[in-house]
């Protein structure tokens, strides 16, 4: 009789934990919320999906968002993650991330914490050429809202409405600068340029822009006399009309290259930093078709 009552037990305890424990979706790590939760905490890998969870859970007072990464970082290749950096994901119930390979750290996020649940933003979305930075295109970061809208409606199910409803808000705001991209399409198309940062890809993919040399500038990058004389070549063969760079990098190439030839250094955002304000992106990205209106005619 013992024996049969233990039996019993385990298969009650067995059945309480299948119970327990479901699947989300768009997860690498599977997790059961309790809905109940006084509190759900969103950890964000850096500044563009912080924006964007923002949005996605406005209104949702319970739902506490914090950014891994301070918003000057800037992009996550080869970040390596602190100690206050995985203190803050050990209290998280959730982690989204960009994905496309951004956040190297993500197999060390897994294995230290294999039931947090990790949201990849990126999912369905064709890289440029593995390029991860898929945000820099608006119809491309509208996809990455709906994702972490979609996700996070799986995994808190009684707030479903709500995340969705907010997603779809902010879509239309994007969608208000698609728009302006698609009529300044109408200028830009086939003009030919050069880039500075490979995160401007996408942007120069949604103008229509014909992109003929691309040098990733970034605070570790070194330029070689021959590369230089690789750009300046690709400026004059195909008489581009602008270098695309980030400020921040690629300011002194730019201006170089702007004063030798007819190309004009045109700035732009890769927003990758910012404030922590709910409609920076939409801010930063409106700045940036203002600055390719403005340099090319």
């Amino acid at each position: 009789m013992k024996k049969n009552k233990s039996l019993f037990v385990g298969i009650l305890l067995s059945a309480i934990a299948l119970v327990a424990f479901g699947s989300t979706f768009f997860i690498f790590e599977q997790k059961q919320q309790n809905n109940a939760k006084t509190e759900l905490k969103v950890v964000t890998s850096f500044y563009p999906m912080y924006i964007a969870t923002v949005n996605v859970t406005e209104g949702l007072d319970y739902v506490h968002v914090e950014n891994l990464s301070e918003p000057e970082t800037g992009c996550l290749h080869d970040y390596q993650l602190r100690p206050e950096d995985m203190k803050l994901l050990s209290t998280a119930d959730v982690f989204v991330v960009n994905g496309g390979g951004i956040e190297e750290f993500l197999t060390d996020v897994a294995a230290a914490y294999p039931d947090l649940v990790i949201v990849d933003a990126s999912h369905g979305i064709v890289g440029e050429d593995d390029n991860p930075h898929a945000w820099m295109s608006v119809s491309a970061h509208e996809k990455q809202v709906q994702n972490i809208a979609e996700a996070l409606a799986a995994i808190d199910e009684a707030h479903r409405d709500s995340y969705i409803s907010n997603g779809g808000a902010y879509i239309e705001k994007l969608d208000a600068l698609a728009v302006q991209i698609e009529d300044l399409k109408q200028v830009t198309q086939g003009q030919p340029v050069v880039l500075f940062h490979e995160a401007l890809e996408y942007f120069a993919d949604d103008l229509g822009l014909h992109v003929v040399y691309t040098m990733d500038l970034d605070e570790e990058r070194q330029v070689s006399a021959g590369e230089v004389a690789e750009v300046m070549e690709a400026v004059k063969k195909n008489n581009a009309a602008a270098v695309l760079a980030d400020e921040t990098y690629g300011k002194e190439m730019a201006d170089m290259v702007a004063d030798n030839t007819q190309a004009r250094a045109v700035y732009l955002d890769p927003m990758v930093r910012g404030e922590y304000q709910k409609d920076s992106y939409v801010i930063h990205m409106q700045a940036n078709i203002k600055a390719i209106r403005d340099n090319l005619k």
